[in-house]
């Protein structure tokens, strides 16, 4: 199995919203509360993961640099739907004029991305092509064949590694005319979304890297999300498999193995983020942080500190 050209470190995956602020509404962290953030982050983190060009993603870049963190960044574009998902369990369906919107904005994305990574060369260690939006569930589903068109403009306007963020199960079959268009390949693993007990989890992130790596031996594979949630409101996931002690024991377990066989994992996430998903305080997509969003930290990290 390849090993990806760049120091192993410890990674994160990075989204500073708080509350009352979300991508939705174009309200952002502020300079000062990204840099409080990466204050707390800076000791112990040394790759950060972040998900679009946004406003947000350039005052975390400004911070960095002005700052002098040391810091690497993998720099994500954001792609939204090109066409419609019927499969799509809370709505993947858009209007044409929408998904020809979409195919403009998700270009110009792009060019955004190509111009960051040209200005910040020393930050940006990579650039993915984007996130999770080949996977039959998602709402924002972009054709393979588009996904390649945006690796291939990257790469023909950045210096840095280009690849696609991906549940693993694509990258098995769906993705396969992908693989030798990205530098590696970036897959991501939760025990708890299907249905995994404690006691299975690592060895299910095992096996879904495992499959992937063995696959395509002739390619570097990384994680860039792999978490276990502190909330469920029981959809999805049963309430009793989310709570910080079973956040810590599996990524206790998650760190030990990757860390001995040097295989770079994003761990998913920073900081809770109250804006996504439903309005139920319990949501599970609001609970992956190590600390919550009042910046307060969980177990597995008080226990670290």
């Amino acid at each position: 199995m390849k090993k990806l050209d760049i120091p192993f470190g410890p990674a994160l995956c990075y989204s500073g919203y708080r509350e009352g602020q979300s991508p939705d509404t174009d309200v952002y962290p502020t300079y000062e509360q990204i840099k409080e953030d990466l204050l707390i982050l800076a000791p112990r983190w040394k790759y950060l993961r972040v998900y679009d060009c946004s406003p947000h993603t350039q005052t975390l870049l400004q911070v960095i640099e002005n700052e002098g963190f040391d810091f690497k960044v993998m720099l994500g574009v954001y792609i939204g739907a090109e066409v419609n998902n019927p499969g799509c369990p809370w709505g993947g369906m858009y209007e044409p004029e929408q998904l020809e919107l979409n195919r403009r904005l998700n270009l110009e994305q792009i060019g955004v991305a190509i111009e960051l990574a040209n200005r910040y060369p020393d930050i940006i260690f990579s650039v993915s092509a984007g996130n999770e939006a080949t996977v039959d569930w998602n709402d924002h589903m972009v054709p393979v064949e588009r996904v390649i068109e945006y690796v291939r403009l990257l790469k023909k306007g950045i210096r840095q590694p280009v690849t696609f963020c991906e549940n693993y199960y694509p990258w098995l079959w769906k993705l396969a005319k992908l693989v030798d268009e990205v530098d590696f390949l970036s897959i991501h693993t939760y025990p708890i979304w299907e249905y995994k007990k404690i006691h299975e989890a690592l060895e299910f992130t095992q096996e879904n890297y495992y499959a992937i790596a063995e696959k395509y031996p002739h390619k570097p594979v990384i994680i860039t999300e792999a978490g276990w949630t502190t909330k469920s409101n029981g959809r999805g996931m049963p309430p009793e498999n989310a709570n910080e002690e079973l956040q810590k024991i599996y990524l206790d377990q998650l760190e030990k193995w990757t860390t001995e066989n040097e295989i770079l994992t994003f761990v998913f996430e920073a900081f809770d983020e109250p804006w996504k998903g439903s309005e139920d305080p319990n949501e599970p997509e609001k609970h992956w942080g190590l600390y919550g969003v009042d910046r307060k930290a969980k177990m597995v990290t008080k226990d670290r500190e």
